[in-house]
């Protein structure tokens, strides 16, 4: 079974929360013009960013039912993961009931699998709900504890898993990444999930990234993948950097609360965190606008990708 791979930057998007902690679906709409408008070409939704483990799948469903309904250009993927089995079956069947583009899960985190094939079989057990759709393992260990080696993964589920498309990979180990693109002759899509590194991404191979910054910061981005492809390294290692110096403000405040923060900074508003987050205060928000507004973030928000030969003098 054959999909077509996923290109560009795919938004890992906020989940809108009303003030008293409640979805709020009815900001769909504009986050998804805002990400159109942008030039990001998909929607990953309730994931890590989504706040996904902290919906109910009542409210999962109802958010993945208002993106669907959006009449959005962007390709739709849901992330079904879930420490019980049922529960992810039922979001993956929805998803694929509803006409979503794709479906991802998480490795289950409490009770984890113990080795790559306890591994394969819950992801076969969630893939084959959705037979129609492709299938993304979703590789973030760092919040999961679960360790795996990747190549070995698609080695083994290359067989048992029919709508395997690939790994959304939010892994800092590029030498594996390496060797997954190269698994079969780069049979699968490889989505790079580490913004602050995108440039070494795209270096070693992938053409999709999945990223929390592509909701708020695109442009940054696409001025890296611009100057990559044209070939100026120098440029593309200067735009990099800067995303690397805006992730790094961000986290400071804390990124979850602050990213939400910078999106309502630009004018879409997605709302609180839910807890255990912690919310921003008024105060942080300022002074990371402050902080970012040294940076020359906003700036950098009204460049185009498309004049990446002046992209040194956008610089200064």
């Amino acid at each position: 079974m054959h999909f077509e791979k996923l290109t560009g930057l795919v938004a890992a998007t906020h989940t809108p929360l009303n003030e008293d902690g409640s979805l709020n679906p009815e900001a769909v709409e504009e986050q998804a013009a805002h990400l159109t408008a942008q030039g990001v070409s998909g929607a990953f939704i309730a994931g890590t960013t989504g706040e996904g483990h902290s919906l109910s799948v009542a409210e999962r469903k109802a958010l993945a039912n208002r993106w669907a309904a959006s009449g959005t250009p962007l390709k739709l993927v849901v992330h079904v993961g879930h420490n019980c089995l049922p529960d992810a079956q039922d979001l993956a069947a929805h998803a694929q009931a509803i006409g979503a583009d794709g479906i991802a899960a998480l490795a289950p985190s409490y009770f984890r699998p113990a080795d790559v094939k306890a591994l394969v079989d819950w992801c076969a057990a969630i893939a084959e709900r959705a037979p129609d759709l492709p299938f993304y393992f979703y590789d973030i260990p760092a919040l999961t504890g679960v360790v795996l080696p990747m190549v070995e993964f698609l080695q083994l589920a290359g067989d048992r898993i029919p709508n395997l498309t690939g790994i959304k990979y939010t892994n800092s180990d590029l030498a594996t990444l390496q060797r997954c693109l190269a698994v079969d002759d780069g049979r699968y899509d490889i989505l790079f999930g580490c913004d602050e590194a995108l440039l070494a991404g795209y270096s070693l191979g992938c053409r999709g990234a999945v990223g929390s910054s592509y909701n708020f910061a695109a442009p940054v981005y696409h001025q890296v993948i611009t100057a990559f492809e044209n070939g100026d390294l120098e440029t593309a290692r200067l735009w990099q950097n800067r995303s690397a110096e805006m992730i790094s403000v961000i986290a400071g405040h804390g990124y979850g609360a602050a990213a939400k923060s910078v999106m309502q900074l630009i004018g879409v508003d997605c709302g609180p965190v839910r807890q255990p987050l912690t919310r921003i205060t008024p105060g942080n928000v300022n002074r990371l606008q402050n902080e970012l507004k040294q940076l020359g973030f906003f700036e950098w928000l009204n460049t185009d990708p498309a004049r990446s030969p002046s992209l040194c003098a956008v610089a200064g």
